[in-house]
């Protein structure tokens, strides 16, 4: 194992800004589903006891003799945030005093660099141009991500959760948050600083980034293996796969929105369900194109002369 070029990579000043975000997004993950938690043993015993919920005015704690029943902005919330402006401030000058800004020399067509890397905040979208056609990852995909965000006020029925923290209120709507953003966005976003090495190949922690090393993988698509050759038939079955992949996940979503919060399926529109499944199913079948990819080297499951998924 070549710990020196982990280290290189680690300490890299691009990279700083990665290695900090892993244990802030541990931290506060764990500290809201700690307030959460609390917050929802909260909720338990006042929803046993509605006599006792009327005497209640903290989230997470019961009211006590000498607690102020209201909470002003002065001097709780922003004593409170000019010391985390202090904080920032100086953690910032620190960080500038102590790594240098990560310039390079002018640039060179002649000589450019292996890998090639986008600033980390663009590594998610980068790390997508492996599974998918540059116009779905660089155009398509960065559309719904920024619609399926701006849509979720319209399609969240949810009334609860509004102003403190809770788990047991909004199951669907964190685990679909914690699922995108944690586990997927996060984590290409670590696969394109710490894995992807030169020609974008993937290299394990720990392993030298050879420049000369070449990998022969044949990559195949989805008709391929049931021997489809005809172009119309490859642009049938992919129809079929992908089709049957929302319809059957339509079903399955249905099935569970319903058995687990049938409270939030009886609130939502048709139109506000489909958009919602629309999405969710578009999320998944993300991991689903990685896994095909790096594991079985499939390139592409639907194949037409307009565009490949």
């Amino acid at each position: 194992m070549d710990w020196h070029q982990l280290w290189e990579i680690v300490s890299a000043p691009d990279n700083v800004p990665i290695v900090a975000l892993v244990p802030l997004l541990i931290f506060y993950t764990a500290l809201a589903v700690k307030q959460a938690r609390a917050n929802d043993r909260l909720i338990a015993e006042l929803e046993a006891n509605p006599q006792e919920a009327k005497t209640r005015y903290r989230k997470a704690w019961p009211f006590k003799p000498g607690w102020q029943k209201e909470v002003h902005v002065w001097p709780f919330l922003l004593r409170v945030e000019f010391l985390a402006a202090i904080i920032v401030t100086a953690i910032l000058m620190v960080w500038s005093i102590s790594l240098n800004a990560p310039l390079e020399e002018p640039s060179n067509p002649n000589v450019t660099m292996n890998p090639a890397k986008a600033p980390w905040y663009f590594l998610g979208l980068q790390e997508m141009l492996v599974y998918f056609d540059p116009w779905i990852a660089g155009v398509v995909m960065p559309t719904l991500i920024i619609v399926g965000l701006m849509v979720v006020p319209y399609i969240d029925t949810n009334p609860l959760g509004n102003g403190y923290y809770t788990l047991r209120q909004r199951r669907f709507s964190i685990g679909t948050f914690a699922f995108g953003f944690l586990f997927l966005w996060v984590t290409m976003i670590l696969i394109g600083t710490f894995i992807r090495g030169p020609g974008w190949q993937w290299f394990w922690p720990g392993q030298t980034w050879d420049h000369s090393r070449l990998i022969y993988e044949v990559n195949r698509d989805l008709p391929d293996l049931f021997g489809i050759t005809s172009n119309m038939g490859k642009v049938v079955f992919g129809a079929v796969v992908v089709g049957g992949y929302y319809l059957l996940g339509g079903f399955i979503v249905f099935a569970l929105f319903r058995r687990h919060q049938p409270k939030d399926y009886r609130r939502m529109s048709l139109l506000q369900y489909s958009i919602m499944v629309f999405f969710l199913l578009t999320m998944v079948g993300l991991p689903i194109k990685m896994g095909l990819r790096l594991a079985m080297h499939i390139k592409y499951v639907w194949i037409t002369p307009y565009f490949n998924i």
